[in-house]
């Protein structure tokens, strides 16, 4: 397992010796997960504002309680092709930072709990994929998930566009 010698007491990296949970997510084929404690709700996915000269995996923002949240789909986002929205279609309204981010995904499955000899680090693909953002694979019997470091993956220069969309 990485550990990331910038990461926050209480993130992946800096608890290695203690379980971790990690809410999974599928997009297209394949099942992710991302930190639990990174989660604030999960939502349906609903009628979004579109903002103009967005990048085209921000799908605009929502009102959440007062609170203009950026939409972010993920599928768009790692170029898994054209995007469906149906009543699996689920938004995971993230807190990173202090900010209110949501992230749409085709499905939420479950809660796992992984030990640190359960998760392996992530293959090294050198230039041909941006491995950053992953923490690494979990593995439970038969199940893989690849494990997503959701703070690296919304970076500041991605929060920056973000936060300018939803201004």
């Amino acid at each position: 397992m990485k550990t990331n010698p910038h990461a926050e007491p209480g993130s992946a990296g800096a608890r290695a010796d203690k379980p971790l949970e990690f809410l999974s997510f599928t997009l297209g084929e394949e099942e992710y997960g991302i930190d639990i404690q990174k989660v604030q709700e999960l939502r349906g996915y609903d009628a979004v504002t579109r903002i103009a000269n967005a990048p085209e995996f921000i799908k605009g923002v929502v009102n959440l309680r007062g609170i203009i949240v950026p939409i972010i789909d993920m599928r768009v986002k790692f170029a898994l092709g054209n995007p469906s929205y149906d009543q699996f279609t689920v938004v995971i309204v993230l807190n990173i930072g202090g900010r209110v981010v949501g992230m749409v995904v085709d499905s939420v499955s479950d809660v796992i709990t992984l030990e640190a000899a359960q998760i392996k680090d992530a293959p090294q693909m050198g230039s041909l994929l941006d491995t950053d953002y992953l923490i690494g694979l979990g593995t439970l019997g038969e199940r893989m998930l690849i494990l997503v470091d959701i703070d690296r993956l919304m970076s500041s220069e991605e929060m920056g566009l973000i936060e300018k969309a939803a201004a």
